[in-house]
């Protein structure tokens, strides 16, 4: 199993004056699959978005394969080696076609070999803003199998399979499982936090260790 460790120490983040994340320590070993649940506004996508650089007012360390991010050049490193499926799939502000999309994981075969077999492959051309919420999430779960190919070794998922039906969890499930890579997911979908090795909960911007 390939993958990249993350390491997390004394992760703080705010919204505005708000405290959405705090005190947070993690160590998730390469390869490892961890599904971090917990009510909505708990700080699980706050988390999960501050490893990407995508929260800016965040403090503590986040190491990714031993790797800070200070500088334009380590975040750009970061991002080449973190795949993202976003809890609400943008759409983009001009009609992004989904091969566009798919093209920029940079690994666009793969990628679009991952949108034949989720079923979307036909969609191709289709503006990102004309395809059902379902129909989205299955496109950005391609594209995440076209960025590790391309050499992605984390995967971080907020609800990958929110907007599914019961047997397109399932097999999103499957896909994310299969990937060679560390995952960390946040996730509603108890039977895709079951299927990982560790299950964390948030609450009130806290972590704990559930099983």
């Amino acid at each position: 199993m390939g993958g990249l460790d993350v390491r997390m120490r004394d992760v703080a983040c705010r919204h505005g004056r708000v405290e959405a994340v705090r005190g947070v320590d993690l160590d998730v070993a390469a390869g490892e699959r961890v599904a971090l649940t917990g009510t909505n506004g708990s700080g699980k996508t706050t988390l999960v978005r501050a490893v990407l650089g995508l929260h800016r007012q965040a403090g503590g360390t986040i190491l990714v394969g031993g790797q800070s991010a200070r500088t334009a050049a380590e975040w750009a490193w970061r991002r080449r080696v973190c795949a993202w499926i976003p809890q609400k799939p943008a759409t983009g502000r001009f009609p992004l076609l989904a091969r566009e999309l798919l093209a920029s994981s940079g690994a666009p075969v793969e990628a679009a070999e991952a949108a034949a077999k989720l079923g979307v492959g036909p969609m191709a051309d289709r503006p990102l803003h004309t395809l059902s919420g379902g129909q989205l999430q299955r496109m950005y779960l391609a594209r995440a199998v076209g960025c590790v190919a391309a050499g992605a070794g984390v995967l971080l998922a907020d609800e990958p399979t929110a907007a599914l039906d019961f047997a397109g969890q399932e097999e999103a499930a499957d896909v994310l499982l299969s990937l060679p890579v560390t995952l960390v997911v946040v996730t509603h979908d108890r039977a895709l936090a079951d299927r990982c090795e560790r299950v964390l909960e948030m609450a009130a911007g806290c972590l704990r260790e559930v099983a």
